[in-house]
């Protein structure tokens, strides 16, 4: 089966990590174990283990950020070097292209040939016969854009899809960790997004700043990796109110697999990581089904080795490879194959066919 995975910073670990993302998990992991400190914890996403795992279609971010244990060195100290670093990521990932890794989607054309070549690869099927892996271009935090009409640029760039905020404040509204809403630019952003078509992505949108946008912004919007604050009480993750207006909206949540957001209490660097598992995962999907009364707006958006590695990732699952898993999850707890299939990826691409027809 065809699996999609809502969010992956993919050029951001191959350029902040330095890591060959061409070589396989157990490789990298040889490599990077003799740096102490350096890295979070052993990886857990290549090309390889993606396409071990049939994640055929992700969405693939642009992230101007950095990996520094002092948090003021945390996010570039310009706009114009978050904007130049976010086209260094866009170079990667072309150059990924060039060589025949990926595939970059960025219409309804192209996603539904993606779809039809990877959905029509018998099973079993070598990782050395499988086509190239799709990306959707995606924005997390918005300071690259320098400013609200430079939104068309990056449309033209081949960017489809913005998360405006990250952690804390941004120009144009507050995320994870900080309160408030959209400033007056910030409005000209959404309004600038809906003009030429790109998609909002309300994942890190602080409360105030996710009302903001469900006002002013009228296209279609996901949440590509949140999860559920009535389960996991912080602001990162989603309230009841939240999630329902975006099934109103007929919005996709893409469950995240960072363990501090999985399990309540569960604390980074002191907690034990065997506490936490897939089904944690599955608790989030079902508790969004049951809200909606079906599982027509569930997904996965991993953000495996975002910023963390499988320390930080359900105990069960070594790679990312082993994402299969949580369909067989899914139907031990009574979910029907058409909703798993839902939920592993068709939710997502009927989201953007339905977007972009």
């Amino acid at each position: 089966m065809l699996i999609f995975d809502a969010h992956l910073d993919m050029a951001w670990n191959a350029l902040e990590w330095n890591r060959d993302l061409m070589l396989p998990v157990a490789k990298i992991r040889e490599f990077e174990q003799h740096f102490d400190k350096i890295i979070p914890g052993p990886c857990t996403v290549s090309w390889d283990e993606l396409r071990r795992g049939r994640v055929g279609l992700m969405i693939a971010t642009l992230l101007p950020r950095f990996h520094r244990k002092d948090k003021p060195l945390t996010f570039p100290q310009s706009r114009e070097a978050a904007y130049g670093m976010s086209m260094g990521q866009l170079a990667y990932y072309r150059a990924m292209v060039e060589r025949g890794v990926l595939r970059e989607i960025s219409d309804k054309a192209a996603l539904d040939a993606h779809v039809a070549e990877w959905n029509s690869l018998p099973a079993g099927t070598p990782e050395v016969g499988q086509p190239p892996l799709g990306f959707i271009l995606s924005m997390e935090g918005s300071p690259p854009i320098l400013y609200p009409e430079q939104i068309e640029h990056w449309y033209k760039a081949g960017l489809r899809l913005l998360g405006p905020a990250h952690y804390g404040p941004s120009p144009y509204c507050f995320g994870t960790g900080s309160q408030g809403g959209f400033n007056e630019d910030g409005k000209k952003l959404l309004r600038e997004m809906d003009r030429v078509g790109m998609l909002l992505d309300v994942t890190h949108l602080a409360d105030e700043s996710f009302w903001d946008a469900m006002e002013v912004y009228q296209g279609p919007c996901i949440a590509s990796h949140h999860n559920c604050r009535s389960l996991v009480p912080a602001d990162r993750q989603l309230t009841d109110e939240q999630i329902q207006e975006l099934i109103r909206r007929g919005s996709v949540i893409g469950a995240a697999f960072d363990n501090w957001m999985l399990k309540p209490g569960w604390v980074i660097g002191v907690s034990d990581p065997a506490t936490v598992k897939l089904d944690d995962v599955i608790n989030h999907i079902d508790h969004i089904c049951q809200l909606a009364g079906n599982a027509n707006h569930c997904g996965m958006g991993t953000d495996l080795d975002g910023g963390f590695g499988k320390e930080q990732s359900p105990s069960d699952l070594d790679t990312i490879a082993d994402l299969g898993r949580v369909g067989e999850l899914l139907s031990k707890r009574g979910y029907s194959s058409d909703d798993v299939e839902r939920i592993m990826w068709r939710n997502f691409v009927e989201f953007f066919q339905r977007a972009w027809a």
